[in-house]
């Protein structure tokens, strides 16, 4: 038979145990609600950042239609087919062909190879090369302008590609990266970024060279991106593009 010690003492385990317990479901409880509530604002970003773009893109095909069709009509008559699509890595490493005009001569991929033991970037994961001798003389006039970015809009629209996120890479790429360098993959990639329009230090009004940045700077400014991208953000990245263009410091 119990003592009334024993049975003040089981009563006080029990009461403790149902505490515990009520401590547990709250915790479950008040983790769930962070999670929903956190998913709910990245979807809500998620969703005003897409129709921003599908917008933006819109307008943009519109009004540089003109320019568009021109450029078409000069690489056209430059030989060869008037856009380049070319296989990228976007979104958690989801491949799709990336559009641009034809900047380089039809048969610039084969010969990539016999110009890799040229490559200016020291990583050796992207390409660079001063006098390509496979950019065309038209090509040579849009790459400086960065008109041969425009077609990019098209696969703004199709959900590809956003006006702002980090560059598509090329499979090549992707297969020496690292697992840091993979961060760079989670977000939809875009036309233009940070190190394209070479804000490095996040000063309001810095606009740089992104010549002088490497690959591992690139993939640091990429996650930058990705950890504190917002609506204001992408908009204050767009607005330094076109003096980044203008300078002759932006542009893929």
């Amino acid at each position: 038979m119990l003592t009334q010690e024993a049975i003040a003492e089981l009563s006080a385990k029990r009461l403790l145990g149902s505490t515990s317990r009520m401590g547990r479901l709250r915790m479950r409880a008040y983790m769930a609600w962070k999670r929903s509530a956190w998913r709910l604002t990245i979807g809500f970003t998620r969703g005003v950042k897409r129709l921003m773009d599908l917008v933006a893109a819109g307008i943009l095909l519109l009004v540089l239609s003109p320019v568009m069709i021109t450029v078409a009509l000069l690489v056209r008559r430059d030989g060869g087919p008037v856009f380049f699509r070319q296989t990228r890595v976007g979104f958690r490493g989801r491949e799709f062909g990336m559009l641009k005009f034809r900047s380089m001569c039809v048969d610039a991929e084969a010969r990539l190879k016999e110009l890799l033991a040229h490559n200016e970037k020291s990583d050796g994961i992207t390409f660079k090369m001063k006098d390509d001798p496979r950019i065309t003389p038209v090509g040579r006039f849009i790459r400086k302008s960065s008109m041969d970015e425009l077609p990019q809009l098209i696969n703004v629209l199709r959900g590809e590609m956003s006006l702002v996120g980090p560059r598509p890479p090329l499979p090549r790429e992707v297969a020496l990266y690292s697992p840091d360098d993979r961060r760079r993959l989670l977000a939809v990639p875009g036309i233009t970024c940070l190190w394209q329009i070479g804000e490095r230090e996040g000063r309001l009004l810095e606009v740089g060279d992104r010549n002088q940045i490497e690959f591992p700077e690139q993939v640091d400014l990429d996650v930058r991106y990705i950890e504190s991208q917002s609506v204001f953000k992408d908009l204050l990245i767009l607005a330094k593009t076109v003096p980044a263009v203008l300078l002759g410091k932006g542009g893929a």
